[in-house]
């Protein structure tokens, strides 16, 4: 029986990706040999070099590309590392992995990253996660172009992707009141050969709180009728609407409040005196009191 070669599978998931002055990379270590048993690693090869004019010839990329050595992490297959970009900047370069045996053996290089290496992004700056009514506002500085919106919430433990902006704001209609947001923000460029990040920004926390009010309701109506005056208005549609306020002028005299009301929109006045004339407003009031401007008001004479 021939003795086990006992050399590493290839890694098939090599990645990378240039992040501020650095290229970051990651990868994972094979679990078994060619062979099908449990691979033992000697030590891990990095090499990063110019790809060189179409076609790529692999032969003469690992000719000139610079190699470095990675401490293997134990039991860890998983590696996530950084190289300094600088000497590859304005250079489209191929990053790959071979996996050694303890014994010098290995199955050949991974898959091949590309990537156009470019002066470094500048990260965004002035952060701001600003409570609106629509949900939260997170603005930045930066030149124009694409960012990535980050966000972590009060129960997430790592930040996760929400958008991809060309702009420098961004509308989380997806949270909620009371609880605590965290927002980071990263520039984006994209090249023919992967994208490039800048480094994340500062991060900054808001935790919105309900102090605004129910949009002021529309279509009011007042309607004469035999017995009093009729008024009517479009209902509003937030959800957390508790009803609507009622105001009321006699001649000329100052709006007072006359009635809550918490159902249908709409009231009867029947405490008139005939002849007069009466001037109506109304608001509405969401569930924590926070209460609309008034409407535009109307005139009615009572009958």
């Amino acid at each position: 029986m021939n003795p086990l070669l006992n050399i590493p599978m290839r890694v098939t998931d090599m990645a990378a990706v240039q992040r501020g002055a650095a290229i970051i990379y990651q990868l994972t270590l094979p679990a078994l040999t060619t062979e099908g048993k449990k691979a033992e690693i000697g030590r891990v090869e990095i090499r990063i070099g110019p790809s060189g004019p179409a076609p790529f010839n692999q032969s003469e990329w690992e000719k000139g590309s610079t190699r470095f050595d990675v401490a293997t992490p134990g039991d860890v297959l998983h590696i996530r590392n950084e190289i300094p970009a600088a000497p590859w900047v304005g250079k489209d370069v191929a990053l790959g992995v071979k996996v050694y045996s303890p014994k010098n053996r290995q199955a050949g290089w991974s898959n091949l990253v590309s990537l156009s290496v470019l002066q470094p992004l500048a990260k965004p700056s002035a952060v701001e996660a600003i409570a609106v009514a629509e949900g939260v506002r997170v603005n930045w500085k930066g030149p124009a172009g694409q960012y990535r919106v980050f966000r972590r919430g009060e129960q997430d433990k790592e930040f996760a992707l929400m958008a991809t902006v060309e702009a420098n704001e961004w509308l989380d209609t997806a949270t909620e009141y009371n609880k605590k947001y965290e927002y980071t923000v990263q520039a984006l460029q994209k090249t023919g050969k992967g994208d490039v990040e800048s480094d994340l920004s500062e991060t900054a926390a808001v935790t919105p709180i309900d102090i605004f009010p129910p949009a002021v309701p529309a279509g009011l109506s007042a309607i004469v009728g035999t017995q009093g005056i009729e008024l009517v208005w479009d209902r509003d549609t937030e959800p957390d609407l508790a009803g609507y306020r009622l105001y009321r002028a006699v001649e000329s005299g100052k709006l007072e409040k006359i009635a809550d009301i918490a159902d249908a929109p709409s009231y009867s006045d029947r405490k008139l005196e005939a002849g007069k004339r009466y001037r109506y407003a109304i608001s509405a009031v969401d569930k924590l009191g926070n209460e609309s401007k008034l409407s535009e008001p109307v005139e009615a004479i009572a009958p």
